[in-house]
């Protein structure tokens, strides 16, 4: 009787130029222990300078490389069919102008995105209304309603984005990082679908 394998591909890995990524890089491996040393170290892919930052590892790849062992396994996979492997080169250098640069952009442009709507909802009206109708008093600069409308402002972008610098308020996941997870979700996905070989078959012309 077969003995079972059962195997759970990894949704993404990082991998080096020129590594040889193993089974046990690429999967979760479960079932007897003498198995499971022997399929650990099967080479599934060479990386090399063609693969660019991308390769898509199929679930029937890695079956054929176990099976191509010649043990009779019965093997049952699990989760997702394909594993993602990003070829992580050198990092850049940091570069402290380019740095500054961006920030600056990032500044200017959020600066600018917040006064023009206060702009176009007259911002500066509503606070002298709001403050006639506290008051009594008109003022074309209520600064004791502007002042503490910044500070608020500041405050709840700390609090809706869920961080002070690089430290999180809580375990709850920003929404800007929910969008950035639904991103790259959808970005995997494409990458599974065009850059996995299997994934379809066109009609040889010849």
């Amino acid at each position: 009787m077969d003995k079972p394998l059962y195997v759970r591909l990894r949704h993404r890995i990082q991998a080096r130029p020129n590594q040889t990524i193993k089974l046990q890089d690429v999967a979760q491996l479960v079932g007897d222990t003498d198995i499971i040393e022997q399929v650990n170290n099967i080479a599934i892919h060479q990386v090399n300078m063609t693969d660019q930052s991308i390769v898509v590892l199929d679930v029937m790849r890695i079956i054929k490389e176990i099976r191509a062992t010649g043990q009779e396994l019965d093997i049952q996979t699990f989760g997702p069919a394909q594993t993602i492997v990003e070829i992580v080169y050198k990092k850049k250098k940091f570069r402290p102008m380019f740095f500054v640069a961006v920030w600056l952009l990032l500044f200017l442009g959020a600066a600018l995105a917040i006064m023009n709507f206060h702009e176009d909802v007259s911002m500066r009206i509503v606070h002298q209304k709001i403050f006639k109708t506290i008051t009594g008093l008109e003022d074309d600069k209520p600064l004791l309603l502007q002042i503490p409308y910044s500070i608020g402002l500041g405050l709840g972008m700390i609090l809706f984005f869920n961080h002070v610098f690089r430290k999180r308020i809580n375990e709850e996941p920003s929404p800007l990082e929910v969008e950035m997870f639904n991103y790259q979700q959808d970005l995997d996905q494409y990458v599974i679908m065009h850059e996995n070989k299997e994934s379809s078959k066109k009609i040889d012309d010849n």
